[in-house]
């Protein structure tokens, strides 16, 4: 039995987003089906007005409501600290840290493979900031990842190469809790005893 082709179609655009295969496609697909119109209505509506009603700020780069953000504009914020990430969803896991001071967000990653060099990220925009504002701490948290480690090499490059004064630091990387050892890779097992500190 083929199914109708509007249950295909919103299955097909279900399957574009990251971590969703066809059959969880399929299963948010025949959930909404099952829902009243009006709850049918308040989702279509709430994608359509996504982007309509959302800026970048113009100080950090994060999603926002209005530019400049609430965070940018929250006085109680540490002005002296700046931490560096790749996207909106890491503002948004840190937050949940109690980390105090300012953002911002470059943009992804430097990956030669996929065509993003520093040209394509807000790696000016955030020398820029850190020239005219008075920040003492850059803290740089990019991903683990090659590209994110070579990202954050860069930063640290330029800052030094411009020689400005700030100290750059980097995450401390490590092991999960509740990881196991024997599944660690070489890296992290590494960052861990680096990252080690007195009990």
């Amino acid at each position: 039995m083929s199914l109708p082709r509007s249950i295909r179609n919103l299955i097909e655009e279900f399957s574009k987003l990251p971590g969703i295969g066809p059959k969880t496609a399929s299963r948010l697909t025949f959930y909404l089906i099952n829902r009243p119109d009006q709850d049918l209505e308040l989702f279509g509506q709430s994608v359509l007005d996504l982007k309509k009603k959302l800026v970048r700020c113009e100080i950090c780069f994060n999603i926002a409501e209005k530019t400049p953000c609430e965070l940018c504009m929250d006085s109680r914020r540490d002005k002296k600290k700046i931490m560096v990430v790749e996207e909106p969803l890491d503002v948004i896991a840190l937050e949940k840290t109690g980390y105090n001071g300012h953002y911002h967000v470059l943009g992804g990653v430097i990956s030669p493979i996929d065509g993003i060099g520093p040209e394509n990220l807000r790696i000016t925009e955030l020398l820029k900031k850190i020239e005219v504002n008075d920040q003492s701490e850059i803290i740089l948290a990019t991903d683990p990842s090659l590209e994110g480690e070579a990202t954050s090499m860069y930063i640290a490059r330029m800052v030094e190469k411009k020689g400005l004064k700030n100290t750059v630091t980097r995450i401390a990387r490590g092991l999960p809790v509740g990881g196991d050892l024997e599944y660690a890779d070489e890296i992290t097992l590494t960052r861990a005893l680096e990252g080690r500190k007195e009990y």
